[in-house]
């Protein structure tokens, strides 16, 4: 069963269960993957699995800005929505790497690319990027890849 398949499924049974916040949820994510399969009809082609989870990875981390916003803003049940909202989504999101993966990613990533100084941090995060969205904080990666460079 594909990405699509599941989440059409899901949300199937959000609408049996009656569970507003969860449909609500579930809708967002098909609308952003129906406008990514817009933008691709000129190439002929729709979005597939890999594309599918980098826009729920996107998904994620909005709401996890929008949440610290709103946490440091006052409004907790706003922050609260946002992270219920991640919960759903990362239903369909692999599974986060552990830190000794991260490592052995980061090392494999650094072998494969080449990379020998901080110039090639960019192809490293590449590649890490295409072999594991969704799966790793790229904002925590960086500085593990710079200082693996430097």
């Amino acid at each position: 069963m594909d990405l699509r398949e599941r989440l059409s499924a899901r949300l199937k049974e959000a609408m049996r269960d009656k569970d507003t916040r969860r449909i609500g949820t579930l809708r967002l994510i098909n609308a952003a993957i129906q406008d990514q399969d817009i933008a691709l009809r000129t190439e002929g082609r729709t979005v597939g699995d890999a594309e599918v989870t980098a826009i729920l990875a996107k998904m994620v981390k909005q709401r996890q800005e929008s949440a610290r916003a709103y946490e440091e803003g006052g409004r907790l049940e706003l922050a609260q929505a946002e992270l219920d909202e991640i919960g759903v989504i990362e239903e369909f999101l692999p599974k986060k790497l552990s830190d000794a993966e991260i490592d052995a990613a980061v090392d494999a990533a650094v072998a494969e690319t080449g990379a020998t100084s901080v110039r090639d941090m960019g192809k490293v995060m590449g590649v890490l990027k295409a072999r594991y969205p969704g799966q790793i904080d790229f904002g925590a990666v960086g500085p593990m890849v710079k200082d693996r460079l430097t």
